[in-house]
């Protein structure tokens, strides 16, 4: 499981930082095309950069797909649990199995159902021509406008990803109902701080993250 997690991890951290990059360079380049300095300008010119808007959302609605099952398997995601938190423990329990198993039916039969969408596409044609066994008349399937990719590469987000989600649905569920614990993210700590108690009338009972300033002290 590590190395699944790390490979979640790894890609989601990819498509990040390379569509920020990519968002970055494009937007230099407008500005930079748009100058009326003429060695800069006709340099910029050249350039052809009209496939990183496209791209951009490719990359943004994978990171999406797979940051989605990221959240199951570290908690991050929202839940309103304020009457089940009122039940008893074995009423609470049930509930909690039932959302987490409710959610991998869910993600299940989107998963099989753009599995289908994604083979319908395009990808069946991907893999006959792969076996050299294209029947005549076939078509190879629709393509990006800029990038001219076939978009059963790009739809595949979505048998993927909810794949991979469903299958942190059933890891959750199978961990809750072995240990009673479902996974929670402190989203008032921060990477590099150590938490300590601080007095607070309102949240008595929580943990807080105190604010470092450059230049301050800690007591």
């Amino acid at each position: 499981m590590k190395f699944l997690d790390r490979l979640e991890e790894t890609l989601i951290a990819f498509l990040v930082a390379g569509a920020t990059a990519i968002i970055f360079a494009a937007v230099v380049h407008r500005f930079l095309a748009s100058w009326h300095i003429p060695l800069i300008q006709d340099l910029a010119v050249q350039v052809n950069m009209s496939w990183a808007q496209e791209l951009c959302i490719i990359m943004f609605v994978w990171m999406a797909k797979f940051g989605a099952a990221y959240g199951v398997r570290t908690g991050i995601h929202v839940g309103v649990d304020v009457l089940i938190n009122q039940l008893g423990d074995k009423n609470r329990g049930r509930f909690v199995l039932f959302g987490l198993l409710a959610g991998a039916t869910f993600t299940g039969i989107v998963s099989v159902l753009g599995g289908r969408f994604v083979w319908e596409n395009g990808a069946h044609y991907a893999f006959l021509n792969l076996l050299h066994q294209i029947p005549e008349g076939l078509y190879p399937g629709p393509t990006t406008p800029d990038l001219e990719w076939q978009t059963w590469i790009v739809y595949s987000a979505i048998p993927l990803g909810s794949a991979l989600m469903c299958f942190r649905f059933l890891q959750v569920a199978w961990d809750f109902a072995h240990t009673g614990e479902l996974p929670h993210h402190d989203h008032s700590h921060v990477e590099g701080l150590e938490d300590v108690d601080i007095a607070d009338p309102f949240h008595p009972l929580e943990t807080h993250t105190p604010i470092v300033t450059t230049g301050s002290k800690q007591p």
